[in-house]
């Protein structure tokens, strides 16, 4: 069945590891996932980029946030914690994307009210996978505000 043009989603990756970011850019394209990647390499950026300020100003709200934990400037975890005490900014889903399986982690995402918590395989074509799924479940399976 084909997608529908709403489909087409703004999703923001949170990653300062330009390896991580490259493999989930190439899992965008191998997957053929039509959604707009938009990088930012700390939670510094990543906030900016939110709530569209400084050169950021005219970024798109994305429809999904892909959030590192372990982040310069402003770790993930603060991100995350800012991200839903914001009324304008809670409803977008966060998914925490991190080499972390601390159930430290895990316990700590899901209190900050992470949507998911999703540990990156080490091996590209798992990763790619994981990504594909990632954007399946909550662009094409569930349904997101607008």
């Amino acid at each position: 069945m084909p997608e529908s043009p709403l489909n087409v989603i703004d999703v923001l990756l949170v990653e300062d590891d330009p390896g991580d970011a490259l493999m989930t850019q190439e899992a965008f394209e191998h997957h053929k996932i039509r959604n707009t990647l938009h990088v930012v390499k700390d939670g510094v950026e990543a906030l900016e980029f939110l709530r569209r300020e400084g050169q950021y100003a005219n970024a798109p709200r994305p429809g999904l946030i892909l959030l590192d934990l372990n982040l310069p400037r402003k770790d993930g975890r603060e991100v995350l914690s800012e991200v839903k005490a914001d009324a304008e900014l809670r409803s977008i889903p966060v998914v925490v994307l991190t080499t972390s399986e601390a159930e430290e982690d895990i316990l700590r995402s899901y209190s900050l009210y992470a949507n998911a918590y999703v540990t990156k395989p080490v091996d590209f074509d798992r990763f790619i996978d994981v990504v594909r799924q990632i954007d399946d479940f909550f662009v094409t399976v569930v349904k997101l505000p607008r």
